[in-house]
């Protein structure tokens, strides 16, 4: 039940960011491993915050280096989910692809802020991956139509894992946030991988809604979702529905999305046809993260542990699955340790972007009320009827 003193929009905004974030922090360590990569390293499979996969020697292992992975840091999913709010606390009205150029690549480029894996303070493009960095080479270096940007980067999840966002100013309509997730990603990325962005969105939208299920969220998914994204949903979802534990799930999930994900057996060697564009095809992370939530039955710490100890791109699908379950069951859903410990490590205060994307929500839905009751009457108008 969220506070007295707050709105269940905000309980359940407030679950989903923090949320993701935690989630986000507890995959980061294991990313790139397999399950049983991890329960070697870890004595079993993880279950809360741990330390880098080197331990003390992180500055200089490879393949991390020169990033402190674990310990509570969160990574670029969320210094890319809190950019997202930043630019609709700036516009402070729907987003597009436009919003991505006038505003996001700005303050990746220009505004330093304490980077938690590389322990120190600096723009938060020095962070990000090849794949985010496309974003100020195609719209600030190259000048292309945002709108188009996101074409030829390589297909990846790296626009879905931000978007959470767009689904929460959208909350309890996913129809209009996979509208606006795919005109976001449209600067960012193309084919699944901008599908999956609409699809995520979408997905943590129907979770706000009241009486949402993981079931309710699959559905909703399975009902917009296009092309080899809906089929690797669905395959997963039809596997997912067979466990009760993610423990016993961890390879029949992996071989369910398998078929639609091209990055191949060996994460941290893709093969020669991974991240291209197809329409027979789809991103990895965000089925599995749906699937874990199935598995969970939206428990947070059941649904984000699954996600964390498949391995692979754990800290993209624990911060997907960390979103949703925040979404569905709000704040009260973390668990508060995890919380502490990871904005305590990663000097940041994860409920002000929470506090910032509420009061935009509702100022969203005001301007969406109004615009909607002026279309009515313009309507009414013109065909004799009386709004």
């Amino acid at each position: 039940m969220p506070s007295p003193n707050r709105t269940p929009l905000a309980d359940r905004v407030t679950g989903a960011l923090v949320g993701a974030a935690v989630g986000d922090a507890l995959g980061g360590p294991v990313e790139g491993y397999s399950p049983e990569q991890i329960a070697d390293r870890h004595g079993g499979p993880v279950h809360g915050v741990v330390g880098p996969w080197h331990g003390d020697a992180w500055r200089t292992a490879r393949p991390v280096a020169p990033y402190h992975k674990g310990d509570g840091h969160v990574t670029d999913d969320t210094l890319m989910t809190h950019a997202l709010v930043r630019v609709y606390t700036a516009v402070r009205d729907h987003l597009d692809a436009y919003a991505v150029a006038d505003h996001l690549v700005p303050d990746l480029m220009t505004n330093p802020r304490w980077i938690p894996e590389l322990e120190a303070e600096t723009l938060p493009l020095h962070r990000l991956f090849l794949a985010e960095k496309w974003l100020v080479a195609r719209l600030h270096y190259g000048h292309v139509d945002p709108r188009e940007a996101g074409t030829g980067n390589i297909v990846n999840c790296g626009a879905a894992m931000y978007m959470a966002p767009v689904g929460l100013v959208n909350a309890a309509h996913p129809e209009a946030a996979y509208a606006e997730a795919l005109d976001v990603a449209g600067a960012h990325q193309s084919s699944y991988g901008r599908e999956a962005a609409g699809v995520f969105a979408a997905a943590v939208a129907a979770a706000c809604a009241p009486g949402a299920t993981p079931t309710t969220v699959i559905d909703t998914c399975l009902a917009l979702a296009k092309d080899g994204t809906r089929a690797a949903i669905e395959a997963v979802a039809d596997t997912a529905a067979r466990h009760r534990a993610y423990e016993t799930a961890l390879r029949p999930l992996r071989a369910a999305v398998a078929p639609f994900d091209t990055v191949g057996p060996d994460y941290r060697a893709p093969s020669l046809g991974a991240r291209r564009p197809s329409r027979l095809h789809a991103i990895e992370e965000l089925p599995v993260a749906l699937g874990m939530l199935l598995i969970g039955d939206g428990d947070y710490r059941a649904t984000v542990l699954g996600s964390v100890n498949y391995g692979r791109d754990c800290d993209s699908i624990a911060t997907m699955s960390g979103a949703l379950a925040g979404a569905l069951r709000g704040e009260a859903a973390v668990p508060p340790d995890w919380a502490k410990r990871v904005a305590e490590a990663s000097r940041l205060d994860l409920h002000a972007p929470a506090r910032a994307l509420t009061a935009v929500a509702e100022e969203v839905f005001a301007k969406d009320r109004a615009r909607r009751r002026a279309h009515e009457q313009a309507f009414a108008s013109l065909t004799g009827d009386t709004p």
